[in-house]
């Protein structure tokens, strides 16, 4: 089977600037079809995901307000990379701010793309190994985190009764439970 045909991009036109992304609209047309097209695109910094272990063999959750689900979600602890920051960087420093500990040991498990229907960026995911608490947590003012130790035996329960919902946190779940 042949490769899908690509799309020639004629125009990009900004639509909204949401702080934490923007949304470019994509005037495109491609052979074979009538007309131009308009995509979206959202356009966002890349993130991070940290798969964060104690000593004891826990896994470092943390459950706070979504305004997309309307209601608290466990998850790793996550963040954006700020611009020219090193995504090995931006893991340790969301560690560090959303739930006070460090890591011994740090290792890449590699990146995907959140969604390749709409996103541009990357999502990069760590496993931080040997954590243990190191001072307490640096939320910004509009965030309120708590911080859940669960043992790794139970994380694959977890995301089989649905408990972990978010979708990007269950993707750097597996991909680590893989190995």
């Amino acid at each position: 089977m042949p490769e899908p045909r690509p799309w020639k991009v004629l125009r990009e036109r900004p639509v909204a600037d949401c702080r934490v992304f923007a949304v470019t609209a994509l005037d495109a047309r491609r052979e074979g079809v009538d007309g131009e097209h308009t995509f979206y695109r959202v356009d966002s910094v890349d993130w991070v995901q940290v798969v964060a272990l104690t000593a004891a063999d826990e896994v470092v959750l943390v459950r706070q307000w979504r305004h997309g689900a309307g209601a608290p979600v466990l998850e790793v602890p996550s963040g954006m990379v700020d611009p020219g920051e090193d995504p090995a960087d931006a893991a340790r420093r969301e560690l560090a701010e959303e739930t006070g500990y460090r890591a011994a040991r740090w290792r890449s498990l590699g990146s995907v793309n959140p969604n390749p229907a709409l996103f541009r960026n990357r999502l990069h995911t760590f496993v931080a190994e040997g954590c243990a608490p190191a001072g307490g947590q640096e939320t910004d003012p509009h965030e309120e985190i708590a911080v859940e130790l669960v043992p790794r035996a139970a994380i694959p329960d977890l995301l089989r009764g649905g408990r972990i919902d978010h979708a990007l946190a269950r993707a750097s779940l597996y991909r680590w439970l893989l190995g």
